[in-house]
């Protein structure tokens, strides 16, 4: 397998495709709690572009090594780096997912953006998931901890559950196959319960709003108003605005959290049109 060996000596799993893209390159960060094979709907349309795409699986995930640290976001931000460096990017656009909407803002931040000439927010957590008195309209404390819990007694059953309300699965609406809900469990289960309870630890309780202020790229925030995962109101649409002039915001009318696979072709579209601009 391609690896990559981060500064602290983790190995890192890493797909590199079309490695002579005359376009451009793309750095593609998945989201919790999948692994690179998530971005497959818009990693192959991007490579048909033209487009260089590089995607990896975030350390104790997918086929990523699983050392029992390093789950904080400088630490992860440094392992975009080294991923960055070791398949000799210096110019690209950052994609980040959901969770990997925060290694982005720490890169950007942390790294001063090395390397980056576009960004992009997707379904992200930026800036800052937690409700706290000066950020109201965050998400409780308590609901942090249901899924903490739910992990502990059953990570199978949680994860079932939890993809439900992640791709907007209901008695009547159910936008992708049972096949493709499979599919997530499995990438989902890859993971080691040491990484997946950490990182939802991180990404619940990471301040990232004074890393929006290294945004000095042109960045593009996606996300659907149906979020029932990561709110769009504490999250994209903030972002956007604390971004400013640099941010374009794109909001999917009523699509849930799981964009990648619901809405795919669309997203796909959209991704390279800014990448075009």
């Amino acid at each position: 397998m391609p690896m990559i060996e981060t500064r602290d000596g983790t190995s890192l799993y890493v797909k590199d495709w079309n490695s002579g893209g005359t376009e451009g390159t793309i750095v593609l960060i998945h989201g919790w709690p999948l692994n690179a094979d998530s971005w497959e709907y818009q990693a192959v349309p991007l490579a048909n572009a033209g487009y260089r795409v590089i995607s990896y699986d975030r350390r104790g995930f997918g086929r990523s090594e699983q050392p029992w640290h390093g789950y904080d976001y400088d630490t992860l931000s440094d392992d975009l780096a080294d991923v960055m460096s070791g398949c000799v990017v210096t110019r690209a656009t950052i994609a980040g997912f959901s969770m990997g909407g925060g290694e982005v803002a720490r890169y950007m931040s942390r790294h001063g953006g090395k390397g980056v000439e576009k960004a992009m927010l997707i379904s992200s957590v930026v800036p800052y998931m937690l409700k706290t008195d000066d950020n109201p309209d965050g998400v409780p404390e308590e609901t942090f901890k249901e899924i903490t819990d739910g992990l502990k007694d059953d990570r199978p059953g949680f994860l079932r559950s939890f993809f439900k309300d992640f791709y907007g699965i209901g008695m009547v609406k159910h936008p992708l196959s049972d096949a493709a809900l499979d599919w997530t469990m499995m990438m989902a289960m890859m993971a080691s319960p040491r990484a997946t309870l950490a990182c939802g630890d991180a990404f619940a309780h990471t301040d990232f709003r004074s890393d929006l202020r290294a945004f000095n790229v042109p960045t593009l925030v996606l996300h659907g108003t149906g979020d029932k995962i990561v709110p769009i109101d504490v999250s994209s649409r903030q972002a956007a605005k604390m971004i400013g002039s640099n941010a374009k915001l794109i909001e999917y009318d009523s699509a849930p959290h799981g964009l990648t696979a619901t809405h795919h072709e669309k997203l796909a579209e959209d991704m390279v049109a800014f990448l075009r601009a």
